[in-house]
């Protein structure tokens, strides 16, 4: 999630919300703890498996110091007292999803964090010719699926309701393709449902904040500017099933609670979050004093998929859970009900090493660094992802990842491209170019003319595209 394209990661969108309470197990309010020290995995048959830290062994620093500090934020003091109270250091897992998704003063929850007046730049800021041929690739596997009179459009994180803009604006000629469909979108930062709905013509005073509270029923929104409905939901559980599925996840599983581990003289150690009063920061990272649950279940899990070759070159690793539980559903809706997912983000087709990074106004920032000011993200595990599908054999096939490059340029960009040129105005032009160029080139814009710290930085092999439809519709389009 980049801002300015930052070339870590460049250009992303959203993961703004919380999946689901099943995905993502908190505490309801700013100050309040879990009950216990528990942290939620679901293996393959959906059954809930408690694990816990071991912290006999691990040093936790005093509270007091004599040392000048600055004041501490809210986040920073609900960290502190969330690991006084478990009794020691909380996973990354943890930190992530209190700094993102804090109810009170999570990042993603309670301002709009897109833009180049937010904290980083998405591909659908970038240029509308992305969600156009995202809407192109929903229109052909509607096609494929022999034009259902029904269709669900769910988009995960939505950000500022941009891309499903273009998505919509896309395939606006084709109507009866617009008639069979109903936009489902998954948020719940009450400040960017607000953002999304006047991107998408729905009266904000017709779409009541509640909508994405998980024990009220989403109400249903026409868009006055496409003549769709329009749903918010809080998770993916409350979109209605028995039709066909169109399911964007557009820079969405970046952001989803990640372990990380570190393998050493005591074996293979969980990275942890702990008090440091002696630090900028107020917080460090330390190692378990050995193997802990999550790297017996998690990381055991993840290297029975991996050859011996890869495991013996690591020293890092990263395991997501809450993204292999999310595939699993992804793939169980498709096989069941039929249609397709996009899952779009920057990572890696093998076991992801130390990828964990922050962003803050566009800058790179330490990830301990003013929690609940910056971005945290990492790269996603996409060849875990292929395994989730295959592994649970539910009906449905999975295809890629291939590079947005290719993507797009299989989808015609460069054709769109040239037609949005003719008609472009003279100020229009340099725009588009640098738009086209940061989906899908590579490096530095080599016609760049101007100050090298503000030429284009193309993105378009370093983020992926992952697909996953019913098996019986075929393989999909741009993965033949």
């Amino acid at each position: 999630m980049a801002a300015g394209f930052c070339v870590h990661k460049g250009i992303r969108s959203l993961r703004n919300l919380r999946v689901s309470n099943r995905i993502f197990p908190r505490a309801s309010t700013f100050c309040s703890a879990p009950d216990n020290e528990t942290v939620h995995a679901t293996h393959r048959q959906e059954q809930e498996v408690f694990i816990s830290i071991d912290r006999s062994n691990l040093f936790t620093p005093p509270e007091h110091s004599h040392e000048k500090k600055i004041d501490e934020s809210p986040m920073v003091k609900h960290i502190k007292s969330l690991i006084r109270f478990r009794g020691g250091p909380i996973t990354v897992a943890d930190y992530m999803e209190e700094v993102l998704t804090n109810p009170i003063a999570g990042f993603y929850m309670n301002r709009d964090v897109f833009g180049s007046e937010g904290d980083f730049v998405t591909s659908p800021d970038v240029s509308q010719m992305f969600g156009e041929l995202i809407g192109i690739w929903g229109l052909c596997l509607w096609q494929q699926m022999g034009q259902p009179k029904e269709v669900n459009v769910i988009e995960l994180g939505p950000g500022r309701g941009t891309l499903m803009a273009d998505f919509l604006r896309g395939i606006s000629k084709f109507k009866e393709f617009m008639n069979s469909i109903s936009v489902h979108l998954v948020e719940c930062s009450p400040t960017l449902r607000k953002v999304q709905q006047k991107a998408l013509g729905v009266p904000v005073e017709t779409s009541a904040d509640s909508v994405c509270q998980v024990d009220k029923v989403p109400k249903k929104t026409i868009s006055a500017s496409f003549g769709v409905g329009v749903t918010w939901h809080a998770d993916m559980d409350q979109v209605p099933r028995g039709v066909p599925s169109i399911i964007i996840a557009h820079e969405f599983f970046d952001a989803l609670p990640i372990h990380q581990f570190q393998k050493g003289d005591r074996g293979w150690c969980e990275k942890l979050v702990d008090v440091d009063e002696s630090s900028e920061h107020g917080l460090r990272f330390v190692l378990s004093p050995g193997p802990t649950t999550a790297s017996r279940l998690y990381l055991a899990k993840r290297f029975k998929w991996a050859s011996l070759e890869e495991k013996e070159s690591l020293s890092h690793a990263e395991v997501c859970p809450q993204a292999l539980k999310l595939m699993q559903e992804i793939a169980k809706r498709v096989g069941e009900d039929g249609g397709g997912a996009l899952i779009i983000d920057y990572g890696e087709d093998k076991i992801v090493s130390d990828s964990l990074q922050a962003i803050q106004k566009h800058n790179f920032v330490h990830v301990l660094h003013d929690p609940g000011k910056a971005d945290l993200s990492a790269y996603v595990d996409f060849a875990a992802l292929k395994h989730i599908v295959r592994e649970n054999a539910v009906g449905a096939g999975v295809y890629g990842p291939i590079t947005q490059s290719t993507f797009l340029g299989l989808l015609g960009i460069n054709f769109r491209v040239e037609a949005l040129l003719e008609r472009a105005e003279d100020e229009q032009v340099e725009s588009l170019k640098s738009g086209y160029w940061k989906l899908v080139g590579e490096g530095s814009a080599p016609w760049w003319e101007g100050e090298e710290s503000l030429a284009p930085v193309g993105m378009g092999s370093r983020y992926k595209v992952l697909a996953v439809v019913k098996g019986s519709q075929g393989v999909p389009q741009c993965f033949q």
